[in-house]
């Protein structure tokens, strides 16, 4: 059984590629975007096409998903294919204003679909809804592996397949979905290929972090690593480091990125501290809900996923804006953070993601009552 629209989305990028029409990648700024770009843009090299841009969020500057200050810059490219890789199942209006510049919109998404779905002609999403495809676990790389399958049928070589299936269990591992299933395949055969990989990008890291150390436990600190870069809309490190060919670019782009994680690390830890110095004083509500000025928004979710992980209580962490605050979001099993969301749809700008992982956007005029209803929820 094959996921809904993936045939459609194969033939659309054949298409696409035949009549020479320029495509654009737009994919989230975490691993599970970037490695979706990388794996969607090199089954359409395999196919003979080429790709006009790739393009990530700047999260600091533009939040989440598919926004206008990133649309009034891509419709320099119309007309043209833009698919939107680990994003855009939540973002109705950024599809109607894609539209409105000649960008005919194609979403390949993992998310929890909300009330209203965006207008775009093939969505790709195991979980939208009528989608008999029996595992809705995938990560967005997973998701764009079966789509890169589809797409390259037996012309997929066995060298090809290996190195996209050493991105999908990178990505799929970093985005904390279930490790069951299909997920389980991937993890298992894409870091049993890793150990050789053809690829400069991870052969870089692997020799700056120790390749026995990697794989004597130490694979969350090269996913890191990886996770670490910065998005600038058609920049952004790890992307840079997982398409080049040159092994001298590749290892300095793989040291820049160890070097990041590590400061990351501290500042995570800071922040943490300050949490649990404020959450001493509010111990009885069943959510923690911190933000603050100085948080950056690219730490927000490694800052929930710590907190989550030590308190056991669905987890708001957010950088406050003088009129808009944006965050993440983790939750423990059993807990549904974007249900939770949903009760405060008449408020939130903007928000989505999947049961253990969301974000969100907020005004900051409305925080106290956000805050308030989702105690009210999760006392349920």
């Amino acid at each position: 059984m094959k996921i809904k629209n993936i045939e459609k989305a194969s033939n659309r990028i054949k298409q696409a590629v035949k009549n020479s029409e320029k495509i654009i990648l737009y994919g989230d700024s975490d691993l599970d975007g970037i490695g979706s770009a990388v794996i969607l843009g090199e089954a359409i090299k395999n196919l003979g096409g080429k790709i006009d841009c790739v393009f990530f969020p700047d999260r600091e500057k533009d939040g989440y998903g598919l926004n206008l200050n990133a649309l009034e810059i891509l419709k320099e490219k119309a007309p043209a294919l833009l698919i939107t890789l680990d994003l855009g199942i939540g973002n109705v209006a950024g599809v109607e204003v894609a539209k409105k510049y000649n960008l005919d919109v194609m979403i390949v998404d993992h998310h929890e679909p909300l009330d209203e779905v965006p207008d775009a002609k093939i969505i790709v999403d195991p979980k939208q809804k009528d989608d008999p495809y029996p595992f809705k676990g995938l990560a967005n790389v997973g998701v764009t592996f079966r789509l890169a399958e589809e797409m390259l049928g037996e012309n997929m070589s066995l060298n090809t397949k290996k190195s996209l299936l050493e991105l999908t269990a990178l990505a799929t591992i970093a985005d904390m979905v279930p490790q069951i299933d299909e997920n389980k395949y991937f993890i298992e055969e894409g870091l049993r290929s890793l150990k050789n990989t053809f690829r400069p990008g991870l052969k870089a890291l692997l020799t700056i972090l120790g390749e026995g150390q990697v794989f004597a436990g130490g694979i969350l600190k090269f996913i890191s690593a990886l996770n670490s870069a910065e998005s600038l809309g058609f920049e952004n490190e790890s992307y840079s480091l997982l398409t080049s060919s040159s092994d001298k670019e590749c290892y300095t782009l793989a040291q820049e990125l160890v070097n990041k994680t590590q400061a990351k690390q501290h500042r995570i830890k800071e922040i943490c501290d300050e949490i649990e110095r404020r959450i001493l004083r509010k111990s009885d509500e069943p959510v923690i809900f911190e933000g603050d000025a100085s948080w950056r928004l690219t730490l927000a979710g490694a800052v929930a996923s710590v907190i989550c992980n030590k308190y056991a209580k669905p987890t708001f962490i957010f950088r406050k804006g003088t009129d808009v605050c944006c965050g993440s979001v983790r939750n423990p099993e059993g807990t549904d953070s974007v249900s939770a969301m949903k009760t405060c749809a008449d408020f939130l700008i903007t928000f989505g993601g999947h049961t253990l992982a969301s974000g969100f956007r907020v005004k900051t005029k409305d925080l106290e009552k956000f805050r308030t209803r989702l105690n009210k929820y999760f006392l349920k």
